[in-house]
């Protein structure tokens, strides 16, 4: 099976990038990982580089996956947080978001986690959409029918580190299908873009590097400051349905003009 990726990582107008990304390709598993440090406290950076680096440690792209093993990379990532937390005083309430997408090549399937607000897209047949649903205030407000406007976005209820009684959000087992493609992202990226957006975007391009460049021209037009990070995945050959509907439709990815 196929996997071609791409990624990018800006830090905008921060004083720092406290996202962290990574992926293993092997030969029978894949694994990619997106995490952003919780901002408003120290120690966000360590957080996110302790989740990727301890779940890239643990990751063996030789073997096949389980479910039961994918939670543990996660709680294994969580523990080590905490052990920093213990350890160091000015990092005690340091955390992180996470969302992971791991592959089974041999059998094509596919499963994900997440923690916080970043998020994992899949399109699928030339539609995308939103896997993850965000452990955000916000969210929880929409899901319960309130108004959300005027309400920070950025309020978290969960993430790597913050809460001791409450574990990551699994998805359930996904049969791949050629064509398939994949967005990982913190949401200093997502913010900036709808999903019908993110949908029409990848019907402009040919690879996942043309796909995150195109998204990170538009991301420049619209003067979005904050730091953000992406990895792309596409399986097979997803191209094949990746055709631009309108030139109107697409306005805004084309390039500036003098």
């Amino acid at each position: 099976m196929n996997i071609t990726i791409s990624s990018i990582s800006n830090q905008g107008t921060r004083a720092s990038n406290q996202d962290q990304t990574g992926e293993i390709v092997g030969k029978r598993s894949a694994c990619f990982v997106v995490c952003d440090g919780i901002a408003g406290f120290p120690g966000g950076d360590v957080a996110a580089r302790l989740a990727r680096d301890e779940i890239l440690r643990q990751f063996d792209g030789e073997n096949h996956l389980d479910a039961q093993q994918i939670r543990h990379y996660i709680n294994q990532a969580n523990d080590r947080i905490r052990q920093q937390q213990k350890t160091h005083a000015d990092y005690g309430r340091m955390g992180t978001t996470l969302v992971g997408l791991f592959i089974d090549r041999d059998y094509q399937l596919a499963y994900w986690a997440h923690a916080g607000d970043s998020r994992l897209y899949l399109f699928r047949r030339g539609y995308l959409y939103h896997v993850t649903t965000d452990h955000s205030l916000i969210q929880q407000m929409k899901d319960a029918g309130y108004q959300t406007q005027g309400i920070n976005g950025n309020l978290l209820y969960f993430a790597l580190g913050m809460d001791e009684e409450r574990d990551a959000s699994y998805g359930d087992v996904l049969q791949l299908e050629d064509g398939d493609a994949f967005l990982l992202c913190t949401d200093g990226f997502w913010h900036g873009f709808s999903t019908s957006e993110l949908e029409q975007s990848l019907h402009m391009v040919n690879s996942p590097q043309e796909w995150l460049t195109l998204l990170q021209q538009a991301i420049k037009k619209s003067e979005i400051n904050d730091n953000y990070s992406a990895i792309a995945i596409w399986i097979g050959e997803p191209q094949e349905t990746t055709l631009l509907h309108s030139q109107a439709e697409a306005e805004r990815f084309l390039p500036l003009h003098d």
